[in-house]
C-alpha cells in the first residue's frame, strides 16, 4: 500500500513537472516571436493620415478680363466690358495616403505613394483689388463673368505652380514624412523600409 502511494505521488509530481515545463516552453516561444505585421496594419496607419499636404505655393497675380458682344465674329462697338484684378492665393499639394500601395516581405516593407496632386486652391478674398473696371450699359459685367474669370485664373496659376515644381516638391516631402512615420514600425519588426 505504501509503495502504491509513493508511485501515485511520484506520477502526480511527474505529470505536474511535465505540464509546468510545457507551459513555460510555450510562453517563452510566444515571447520570442514578435507579433505579425501585415500590409493591412500599415495601410490603416497611412489611411488615418489620409490626405497629406506637404507643399504650399503662395502667389500674387494680376489678371485682365475683357469681353465684347459680337455679330458673326465682328465685335460690336461700344459693348466692351473689362476689369483688371489683383489677388493673392495659396495652392496646397500633397498625396492621398489612402491610395498608397504597401508590400511586406520577410525582410522588407515597401510603400509606393501615389503621384502628388493639387489638394486645395484658395484665393484670399481680402486681397482682391479691382482696377480699371469698365462698365457698359449694353454689355454689363455679371457675376458669371467674375466666376468664370476666377476659375480660368485658378487653372492658370495651378499650371504655373506645377511648372515650377510644386508636385515634385510635394512628392519628395511626402516620401520623407512617410519614412519618418513608418521607420519605428519597420525597426520594431526588423524590416528594411523603402518609400517610393
Amino acid at each position: 500500500m505504501k509503495k502504491k502511494l509513493i508511485v501515485a505521488a511520484g506520477t502526480v509530481v511527474l505529470v505536474l513537472v511535465i505540464v509546468l515545463g510545457c507551459v513555460l516552453f510555450w510562453n517563452s516561444r510566444r515571447e520570442e516571436q514578435p507579433p505579425e505585421i501585415s500590409a493591412v496594419v500599415v495601410s490603416s496607419r497611412l489611411e488615418q493620415v489620409s490626405e497629406l499636404a506637404t507643399a504650399r505655393y503662395f502667389y500674387t497675380n494680376m489678371g485682365v478680363f475683357e469681353d465684347s458682344n459680337d455679330f458673326y465674329g465682328i465685335k460690336i462697338p461700344f459693348t466692351t466690358k473689362r476689369f483688371i484684378v489683383s489677388y493673392d492665393g495659396t495652392i496646397l499639394a500633397g498625396v492621398d495616403l489612402a491610395a498608397a500601395d504597401v508590400v511586406i516581405t520577410d525582410t522588407a516593407l515597401t510603400v509606393r505613394l501615389p503621384e502628388a496632386a493639387v489638394l486645395a486652391h484658395e484665393i484670399d478674398e481680402d486681397s482682391l483689388e479691382i482696377y480699371d473696371e469698365t462698365k457698359n450699359i449694353f454689355n454689363p459685367i455679371t457675376l458669371s463673368d467674375y466666376n468664370g474669370f476666377q476659375a480660368d485664373q485658378k487653372a492658370a496659376m495651378e499650371a504655373k505652380a506645377v511648372e515650377n515644381g510644386l508636385l515634385t516638391q510635394a512628392k519628395a516631402q511626402a516620401v520623407t514624412i512617410t519614412s519618418q512615420v513608418l521607420t519605428p514600425l519597420a525597426d520594431q519588426y526588423g524590416l528594411l523600409l523603402s518609400v517610393e
